[in-house]
């Protein structure tokens, strides 16, 4: 059986640790980080490259970001951009923007600068903090020159590494630092730090704390506009889910970059909520991943898909100790069903897969970490977050009964809108019975016990003679060839039918003995499986396929590569 509509849910619980009506209490996001450091002040928040800094640190490191804030004229409501890669920096400067009434706008370390510059503009961020290393300070300093950019503030390396590895640093690698410019506007994160008290606004949780740049349903890049309610309430939401003994230490690998979403909320303040801990990375790199699960022993590894295989692939996986893990939860794009059998067989540590937007802080719902959980699903809703399917072609009505529909959400989670968007806001939102809906774009099902399952994109769907093709459900076949490793279908123009599908694929190694597979022997293996519709016409074996930022396989990327305009 399914439903179109899961609220209240059914059943009650979810097989969570807490049931799905829990109380969900927002606060302002530096609030909590106080709390923690008043409760634990000693206790680990950050580790990073072998150095630990304890929540006094950084609480105290972020109280004096505030007060050279606000001491440099930065007001409440002012936007502070954050390039920075994973460094202790970041969390200490995202918490002490928020305490001055500071809006946070995230920025990829990938940013060329002309996409730098045209996120700089849209949000209007007076200050950038970055980083003093080549492939960060002269792109930052390029766009202070060429945009409104007031003022760079530049964190040294050096500054937050064990002492033999920042001697090394400053003596033995001097071509990895990038020379600070002498000039007014580049100061030194270290000169923005006061220690002259100053007053500090007064935040209610529906301030706006962040503006994260997404994509989101239309494809045009656009700020996601959430208050400290939003991003607080998401992050007591995934600590509500953890079923976890709360008097063992908590551990979270940080491999994910802070700049999204995803660790956002999973790595970042779902870590300062609980009072853990977070193991940072600069960036993903699989070989040192893989050491530093090992020295560390984390409790959680969140990632995307291809941060698992990568893993998998790498040298030292075998001789990683996996002990301490108990979950890895994979998000961001879907879970091949071989590639988590085989993670799961390798470590003994249950993968579970999870679903979320940029516009709804970053989680929507999951598969229980222990207990009940159905492959090839995203999961129940986590608590407090209420699901809907509207019917895929009109969307002002519930899509019938058993059938799948467009997938909206309400819960405390849901963004306030899109920056400097206000024409964005009928197509984001749909109103149901006086209540306003995040629409996600994405195709779902939902089962009597709560389990949703993403059908496809809508914008992806493939329309083929009247028919319409779900790219996910050829790929999900493909994928169980053994020599497939990754695979993306869409739709090329058809003068006789509209669209057909053309897959792209990249293969494992073959076995011993074992001949790659060529395109034409996938074609014929994939056809002889999928409805006449579904038939692709062609398979088309890649060295590698594009991929996000943060490592999802990226099909608006290969569809503008092979379908240029």
């Amino acid at each position: 059986m399914t439903v179109n509509k899961l609220f209240p849910p059914v059943p009650a619980s979810y097989g969570h640790a807490q049931p799905w009506d829990s109380e969900v209490v927002p606060e302002p996001l530096h609030a909590i980080l106080q709390r923690q450091a008043e409760a634990r002040p000693e206790a680990m928040l950050v580790e990073f490259l072998g150095r630990k800094y304890s929540y006094r640190e950084i609480h105290a490191e972020a109280r004096r970001f505030a007060h050279g804030l606000i001491a440099r004229g930065i007001a409440r409501g002012d936007r502070v951009g954050l390039f920075l890669p994973n460094v202790p920096a970041y969390v200490s400067a995202y918490y002490g923007a928020m305490m001055a009434g500071a809006v946070v706008v995230n920025f990829s370390p990938l940013y060329t600068v002309e996409e730098l510059a045209q996120q700089v503009e849209d949000s209007g961020t007076r200050l950038l903090v970055t980083l003093d290393a080549p492939a960060l300070l002269p792109t930052a300093v390029k766009v202070l020159d060429g945009s409104s950019l007031e003022m760079l503030a530049v964190a040294k390396l050096s500054d937050m590494l064990p002492l033999v590895k920042s001697l090394a640093l400053r003596t033995l690698r001097r071509s990895q630092i990038a020379a600070i410019p002498d000039r007014a506007d580049v100061a030194l994160l270290s000169d923005w730090l006061s220690d002259t008290p100053t007053a500090l606004p007064a935040i209610q949780t529906g301030d706006l704390a962040l503006l994260q740049y997404t994509g989101g349903t239309t494809g045009t890049p656009k700020g996601a506009m959430l208050s400290h309610g939003n991003l607080s309430s998401n992050a007591i939401q995934v600590d509500m889910i953890d079923p976890f003994d709360r008097e063992q230490p908590d551990i979270v690998m940080g491999g994910l970059p802070l700049f999204h979403v995803f660790a956002n909320t999973c790595v970042l303040n779902r870590t300062v909520v609980k009072g853990g801990a977070m193991v940072l990375v600069p960036r993903f790199d699989p070989g040192q991943v893989l050491a530093t699960i090992s020295r560390t022993k984390p409790v959680a590894f969140p990632g995307v898909p291809t941060m698992f295989q990568a893993l998998l692939d790498h040298k030292d996986f075998g001789r990683t100790d996996w002990s301490s893990l108990r979950i890895c939860i994979s998000g961001g794009a879907p879970m091949p069903g071989p590639l988590r059998e085989k993670f799961e067989s390798a470590t003994g540590v249950r993968l579970v897969e999870g679903y979320g937007l940029t516009e709804s802080a970053g989680v929507v719902s999951t598969n229980p970490y222990e207990g009940l959980r159905k492959h090839g699903t995203i999961g129940q809703p986590i608590p407090a977050t209420q699901v809907m399917l509207l019917d895929k072609e009109d969307p002002t009505r519930l899509a019938p009964d058993g059938a799948p529909g467009e997938l909206v959400i309400r819960g405390p989670q849901i963004m306030q809108g899109y920056w400097n968007r206000p024409d964005t806001q009928a197509s984001a939102f749909a109103e149901h019975e006086g209540e306003s809906w995040l629409r996600t774009g994405d195709v779902a099902t939902i089962d009597e016990d709560g389990f949703l399952a993403i059908v496809d994109r809508i914008k992806d769907m493939i329309a083929v003679g009247g028919f319409k093709v779900f790219p996910s459900q050829v790929e999900s076949v493909l994928l169980e060839h053994p020599q497939v490793k990754e695979a993306l279908v869409i739709g090329h123009p058809d003068p006789y039918r509209g669209e057909h599908p053309v897959a792209y694929v990249t293969l494992n190694e073959p076995g011993d003995g074992t001949a790659a597979v060529t395109g034409d022997e996938l074609k014929s293996w994939l056809n002889a499986r999928v409805g006449k519709h579904e038939r692709a016409e062609d398979v088309i074996v890649r060295g590698e396929l594009p991929k996000t930022m943060i490592g999802k396989l990226d099909r608006k990327a290969l569809r503008a590569e092979v379908l240029p305009d």
